[in-house]
Order: structure tokens, then C-alpha cells, then sequence
């Protein structure tokens, strides 16, 4: 059984920073391409980034935000930096390996988290 756990969310300040992390377990961490998505209210689903040895950004966070991944610990980073209100959402992170879609496609990945609130106050 595949499972993606977040933790790190909370409320902060326009312009502070925070960390999320994913924890996985249940496959091989180190073969998946690992993203994380962010939904805020009303609207879709939307791609941040994304680590497959390479890494991926949305451009609305390149420069602010930077994922990286231990494969020692099957846990996925975001560090979050420079934060701003239009940042507000529940984030996810995802794990998959369907290559033949584009890593910041959520239909490339397979497994979901429950998603972590980041709340951005002006």
C-alpha cells in the first residue's frame, strides 16, 4: 500500500518561507518521479513542481520555491520562500511513473497525499 503523508503547512506572513515535506512509503521512492500540485479555492488543480533527478516548476514559483528529494528517507521536499497571499492553497504531493505524460501533468502521477494548507497573509 502506497502512502503519501505531507506535514509543514500552516499561516504565514507575505514574504516568510516554509518547508514542506512528504514522507512516502509502500514502493521503491528513488524509481518515481515525485510533484507537488497546489489547489487553492475555486480553482483547478494546479502544477508547482516536480523531481525526477531533474526538476520542474511552475513558472509563478521559479525563484521562490525549490523541491528536492532524499532517497535515503523517501521523503520529497518544498521549500517555500518569499511567499505571497496568491500562494494560498492546499498542497500535494505526488508520486508516479506514467512517462508518457509530461511530469507536470497530474495525469503522470498515480499516488495522492492528503494534502497540507498553506495560508499566506498579506
Amino acid at each position: 500500500q502506497v502512502q503519501l503523508v505531507e506535514s509543514g503547512g500552516g499561516l504565514v506572513q507575505a514574504g516568510g518561507s516554509l518547508r514542506l515535506s512528504c514522507a512516502a512509503s509502500g514502493r521503491t521512492f528513488s524509481s518515481y518521479v515525485m510533484g507537488w500540485f497546489r489547489q487553492a479555492p475555486g480553482k483547478e488543480r494546479e502544477f508547482v513542481a516536480a523531481n525526477s533527478g531533474s526538476t520542474y516548476y511552475a513558472d509563478s514559483v521559479k525563484g521562490r520555491f525549490t523541491i528536492s528529494r532524499d532517497n535515503a528517507k523517501n521523503t520529497v521536499y518544498l521549500q517555500m520562500n518569499s511567499l505571497k497571499p496568491e500562494d494560498t492553497a492546499v498542497y500535494y504531493c505526488a508520486s508516479g511513473d506514467r512517462s508518457w505524460y509530461s511530469n507536470t501533468s497530474p495525469r503522470a502521477y498515480d499516488y495522492w497525499g492528503q494534502g497540507t494548507q498553506v495560508t499566506v497573509s498579506s
